[in-house]
């Protein structure tokens, strides 16, 4: 189970991953800033619930193509989001798989720099 605080820090780094893929392609459109909130709160929760599900059902999909399924889906989630949010539409299956690479990128790079994250990658001693 995650904690609150991991889930709303979770929500505020998928708006700022969100809008930055928004603003890298032209194919990931965002009508207004309350679309984009929306758009983050839905991702989060459904990374947290219909994820999990997901790769296990694709687990051995995940082995054999050496974790590139991860990516694509990374890509059917966030396409899913845009299926469900009104004012967030993504063009194609590739801009899908584009901005699930900046999303990674951007969450990657805020659990490297918030100590309170669960994933530390060098402990000093």
């Amino acid at each position: 189970m995650y904690r609150p605080s991991f889930i709303v820090y979770r929500i505020c780094v998928n708006i700022v991953a969100i809008g930055f893929a928004a603003i890298i392609f032209k194919h990931i459109v965002i009508n207004s800033f309350l679309s984009l909130i929306i758009a983050g709160v839905l991702l989060t929760i459904l990374n947290i619930i219909l994820k999990p599900i997901i790769l296990i059902v694709t687990l051995p999909i995940q082995i054999l193509s050496f974790g590139f399924f991860y990516l694509i889906t990374n890509a059917f989630i966030l396409k899913l989001t845009s299926v469900i949010i009104g004012g967030f539409f993504i063009d194609g299956f590739w801009p899908a798989v584009g901005g699930s690479i900046i999303i990674g990128i951007v969450n990657f790079v805020f659990d490297i720099f918030v100590t309170n994250s669960e994933i530390r990658f060098f402990e000093w001693k």
